[in-house]
Parts: structure tokens; sequence; C-alpha cells
């Protein structure tokens, strides 16, 4: 009886051997690959899926693996190998259609919609009692076919080129060719009811598996290296962002001013810039760029050149809009721009304010906060606009914020806005603090109101006056 038991299970050491095997590669590919998700992290989970359904197939094919399982998963192993039998072409084609592109991909996909109905006939026809074998030749035809297309499209180079994602295409060609070779042998062969050896097709998969490993890594890693270029160019445009940036406040008599700049990525569609003409006069400048990242920052960037055209009418705050709106105007019309401009004369206690679409000017005033708009059309609209402007008086003691709307719109776990309610109460709350330390303070609130797992959710720009 010992002799009996160890004769079968060295006939069937080799399926139970690249069962565990396949099982293992797969279930760890596929975690792996969903846990650090990248470009061609799919195609490591099809295949790691593919692997599995193999490996496991492979194990509970062995009389001596499904002895040694519980009588329940005992019960469960026919259904288990009828649904490997059948979806393993519909994993294996979907693997291929990661690599794919162009018009190769709609006939990948039809050919695994018909392995899927099959599939479902297949695998339901033996559910309510009726041969597993019902169907399978009409898998192996639609399976041969999608192997047919397969080794076709890797082989050819013009046809690997224009419709496959590879980076070394011999790899895989000799892979699949192994691959072919077997499966269309092996389908000739079963028909004939000729045993042939296992180990053969446990090799074959194994080769045609490393050469798909390999591209998925080849594609792997050239996607790590676009993103750590990627990076490096964003930090290169980061930097080169704050360096169009004021360096410093302006010394302007009877003013003290602090500034908060946080882009919301590593550059922002934010811009602030200062006009100072002498040590009594000066304007304030506060544009914010509809959306994020480098179209933005490239539109910011504009802003900082256009600025230049405009200083020598920097009292007049119209002039000021007028001659932006126009340089701006005819940018791509889904990047417009909201600013706001505040020119302060210190001399003659006087202020002008006009903004662009920009949210109001806000003055604290003997325990007072104000909110005053004069608002024209954003940048870009149309060429030639106007926009009204507000005479204010200053006085000692006058505090006065400019900011764009990241200050005022982001959200807590609940989806209210920070708003300009509490935008007024940390003001309030914060009076005799110098502008530094409001803006400190403005921050930290803003951080303390969103949710600890949520990001910041706009690019913030505050700029805070106190005439002294």
């Amino acid at each position: 009886m010992e002799d009996q038991l160890l004769e079968m299970l060295r006939g069937q050491l080799a399926d139970i051997l690249f069962g565990a095997v396949f099982l293992f590669i797969g279930l760890a590919a596929s975690s792996l690959a969903a846990i650090r998700p990248r470009r061609g992290a799919r195609l490591v989970i099809w295949l790691g899926i593919w692997s599995a359904m193999y490996g496991t197939g492979l194990l509970f094919r062995s009389p001596a693996v499904v002895a040694a399982l519980p009588r329940l998963l005992q019960t469960s192993v026919p259904y288990v190998n009828t649904l490997i039998a059948y979806l393993l072409s519909v994993v294996a084609m979907s693997a291929f259609l990661e690599l794919s592109r162009g018009g190769v991909r709609p006939l990948i996909k039809i050919l695994i919609l018909a392995e899927a109905v099959i599939a479902v006939v297949g695998i339901g026809w033996f559910a309510v009692g009726g041969s597993a074998d019902k169907f399978i030749l009409y898998h192996r035809l639609v399976s041969d076919c999608g192997l047919l297309v397969l080794v076709t499209v890797v082989t050819v180079k013009k046809l690997s080129d224009k419709f496959l994602v590879l980076f070394n295409r011999r790899v895989l060609a000799a892979g699949t060719l192994v691959l072919a070779t077997e499966a269309l042998w092996t389908n000739v062969l079963h028909p004939l009811h000729y045993q042939q050896s296992g180990l053969s097709s446990h090799l074959a998969f194994a080769v045609f598996l490393l050469s798909m490993g390999y591209v998925a890594v080849q594609i792997i890693l050239a996607s790590e290296h676009r993103l750590l270029a990627i990076e490096d160019e964003l930090k290169v445009a980061r930097d080169l962002q704050f360096s169009i940036l004021p360096a410093a406040v302006p010394e302007v008599r009877s003013l003290r001013i602090a500034v908060a700049y946080r882009p919301m990525a590593a550059v922002a569609g934010d811009f602030y810039e200062f006009i100072p003409v002498d040590g009594q006069r000066v304007g304030f400048l506060v544009a914010d760029v509809t959306g994020h990242g480098v179209p933005a920052a490239l539109i910011a960037a504009m802003i900082k050149v256009a600025v230049q055209s405009v200083v020598s009418c920097a009292h007049e705050p119209r002039e000021v809009l007028r001659g932006l709106n126009r340089i701006l105007y005819g940018q791509p019309r889904d990047q417009l721009v909201s600013a706001a401009y505040l020119w302060l004369d210190t001399e003659n206690r006087k202020a002008r304010y006009s903004a662009a679409g920009h949210p109001p000017l806000l003055r604290w005033r003997e325990g007072k906060l104000e909110r005053i708009q004069s608002n024209g059309l954003l940048f870009g609209v149309i060429p030639e606009t106007d926009y009204p402007v507000c005479d204010l008086s200053i006085h000692s003691g006058d505090r006065f914020l400019l900011y764009t709307d990241g200050v005022i719109e982001p959200q807590n776990a609940s989806g209210d806005s920070f708003g300009d309610r509490k935008l007024e109460q940390v003001v309030r709350d914060n009076q005799s603090r110098p502008p530094s330390k409001l803006s400190e303070q403005l921050l930290s609130e803003i951080r303390v109101w969103q949710s600890a797992s949520m990001a910041q959710q706009d690019d913030i720009t505050l700029i805070v006056i106190d005439v002294v």
C-alpha cells in the first residue's frame, strides 16, 4: 500500500510542485501590483491571476491534493476546475489586451466577449447537471483564434510596432512561440486521446509567463523613470515659479505687510506682485488662474511679464486691470484669470481698489469687517472691458486682506466650506496680532478645518496689510 501511495505521489509530483509555484507567484504578483499601482500594474495583475488559476488547476487535478482537502472543499473541486477551464483564456486575453493598442484592441475585445459568453453557458450547463465538456470545443476554437492573433502580432515586427506597447519584442516573441507550439500541439493530440506528458505544458507556460513578466517589468520601470523625470522637471518649474514672485515685501512708510503663499501642487496658478512707486505709494496685485498645475502656472508667469507693461499707471487700478486683460486675452479659453488690485497712498491717506471677478477686499476697521467689492469681468473673456474703481480713505489701525478663493473654499469632512464667516472669526480673534501672525493663524485654522486625510484643495495666497 505504501509503495502504491509513493508511486501515485511520484506521478503527481510535477503537477503539485508546479501548481504550488504558479499559485504563489500569481498571488504575490497580483498583491504587489495592487498595493503599488503604476503603469503596467494591470498587466501584472492579469498575469498574476492567470498564474494563480493555472496553478490552482494543477493542484486540483492531483488526487493526492484533493484527498488532503476538507470534505466540503472536495465537493467544490469539480466546479473550480470547470471555472478555470473556461475562464483561463479570458484572463489570458485580458493580459494581452493590456499590451495592445490601435485596431487590434477591438478584435481582442470581441474574442474576450465570445470566450466570456461560452464560459457562462458552459459553467451554467455544468451547474445544472450537464457535462463539463459540453461546450469545451467552442472554447478551444476561440482560444486558438486568440492564440493565433497573439502569435501573428508578436512575431511580425511591423504588426508589433503598430499594435503593441513593447520595449523588447524578441523576448515576448520567443515566449509566445514556445507557448503557441505546445498549446496547438496539445489541442491536436487531445481529440485523438493521446496522453502527453504534462511537464512540457508546465515548462512552456513558465517560459511564456517569464517573457510576459519581463515585458511588464520593463513597462513599469519605464513608467518609474518617466515619473522621476517629471518630478525633476516639476521641481525646476517650482523653483522658477518662486523666482518670479517678489523676493521680499516692499518697505513703505506706515504699512506693515505679510504674505502667505501655499501652492496646492508643485506649481500653482496663484500669483501676487507689488508695484512700489516710492516709500509712500505701492500697488498690490493678486491673481488666480482657473485650474491647477503646469498650464495655470504658465499663465501666472505671463502675468509677471504683463505687469511690467502697466507699471506706469500703477496709481490707476482701472488701467492696470485693463492692460493686463488686453495682454491675457486670446489665451486658451479654459484658462481665465481673476485678479484684484489695491493701490495705497499713505502720504495722502487714500486707497483705490478694483477687481476682475475676484473675492472681495476685506477691511477691518474699528471692530468691524467690511467686504469691498468692485468687480469687472474675468481676464480673457473679452478684449476690452471696464473695471469699476472704489475710492477709499485709510486710517491708522486699518487692516486690509487680499486673498484668493483657496482661503475660503476648503471643505471639512462634512463638505462645509471654510467660508467668509470662519474667515471673519479668525480675523476678529486675531485683531491685535501683527500681519505675519494673523497669516500663520489663518493657515493653521484652514489645516484644522480640513480632514487630516485630505490634501490641500486649492492654491492659497494671502496678503495682509496693516496701516500703522
